[in-house]
């Protein structure tokens, strides 16, 4: 299995938390749009003999592209691969974007998934966020989108300076009374270069606390899991057979191609990036050329990925799988660094698979890199 990333550099406004590479001018949308085109089959050789069973549209704000555009990079995927029977197309959208009609046409394309960035259901979080929809839009595309939709995923932020916990219920609530199958929820991050670390450094905005985010966490886990939704991956929760496919394939080690400005690649044995500018994008593809960098990741980096997602997700990481991979070395080293994390109940080793337990899940990423291997020579 394998997988193609297409990022979509463009956005209405800029979200004060974000720190993806984007540009609010979509002057040469149609200019990139062929750039990314011609960069999907420059690069077909690197799929030779592999299938593609995801293409993800991510952004960006993919949304702003129009139907047409859409059917262009799908149809470029299409010519240039070999695509499995039922791909799982996925396309990230503002709810601004997702009119009836919209909603409408996009259902009739070969986008079977829908990832909406709603947010928050309240206004005042949405404004604090910058955020280019408003709550009622937010309500309106998601009674419309479940009409024509069956695999709908939608994004949620906790841990927003002023919101209690009953008003994080409520947004948990409310997107489970509209029934989708699938919720992505992360925790607001203060990252350096946003208009929300100047605000917070500067006071206009309170610094998000870490205590409030874990209790909102697992009031979160807990009351998916109520509800019948798995908790597969740390910011991931699915009801069974409505997993992100494309998001399962990276954690799982899969291959993938990640294609525009910014996107990273990944074989196995290398790791590459295009360079995140999109006028040097547009100039390097026009001539011929890779906008990208490469990697070579040794053994240590590959053993220290493969903790880090292993330990965000259902299926853990495998004792055996490292010593059949990583050589007996890593295996004594990741038992003997997750001996007193197994001490505080914060993981558990159980049949050879290292997992957090419910008092560590919030903690994996912090766990994950306390057992990374750093190789000091």
């Amino acid at each position: 299995m394998a997988g193609i990333y297409i990022h979509i550099p463009f956005c209405r406004q800029a979200c004060h938390y974000c720190d993806f590479h984007f540009s609010t001018s979509t002057k040469k949308q149609g200019e990139m749009v062929l750039a990314i085109a011609k960069e999907i089959a420059m690069r077909k050789g690197e799929f030779a003999g592999q299938t593609v069973e995801t293409i993800y549209f991510g952004g960006g704000t993919p949304s702003v592209l129009s139907n047409a555009e859409i059917q262009l990079l799908i149809a470029a995927v299409y010519h240039n691969y070999t695509v499995g029977a039922n791909p799982e197309i996925t396309l990230e959208a503002n709810p601004d974007d997702l009119s009836p009609s919209r909603i409408v046409e996009l259902s009739n394309s070969p986008i079977n998934r829908l990832s909406i960035g709603i947010q928050s259901f309240f206004e005042e979080d949405l404004k604090l966020m910058n955020r280019a929809h408003n709550a009622l839009e937010a309500e309106a595309c998601l009674a419309e989108a479940v009409k024509h939709f069956d695999n709908i995923s939608i994004d949620l932020i906790y841990g927003t300076p002023g919101m209690s916990n009953e008003r994080w219920l409520h947004n948990v609530n409310k997107a489970l009374a509209f029934g989708v199958p699938h919720i992505s929820s992360y925790a607001l991050t203060v990252e350096p270069k946003t208009a929300l670390y100047k605000f917070v450094k500067s006071g206009a905005i309170a610094q998000p606390s870490d205590e409030v985010a874990q209790e909102q966490f697992m009031l979160l886990v807990d009351t998916l899991q109520e509800h019948g939704f798995v908790h597969y991956e740390l910011s991931n929760f699915g009801k069974e057979g409505y997993f992100s496919k494309n998001n399962t394939a990276y954690w799982l080690g899969k291959k993938y191609i990640g294609i525009g400005p910014s996107a990273h690649s990944y074989d196995g044995v290398y790791r590459s990036w295009n360079i995140a500018n999109n006028a040097l994008y547009l100039k390097a593809i026009e001539a011929g050329e890779f906008p990208s960098e490469k990697e070579k990741l040794t053994i240590a980096d590959r053993y220290n990925e493969y903790v880090m997602t292993g330990l965000r997700t259902i299926w853990g990481v495998s004792v055996d799988r490292v010593e059949a991979e990583f050589g007996n070395l890593y295996k004594k080293y990741l038992l003997t660094e997750a001996a007193q994390y197994i001490a505080q109940g914060l993981l558990s080793l159980e049949n050879g698979v290292l997992k957090t337990t419910r008092e560590g899940k919030f903690l994996a990423d912090g766990l994950a890199s306390d057992l990374f291997f750093i190789n000091l020579d």
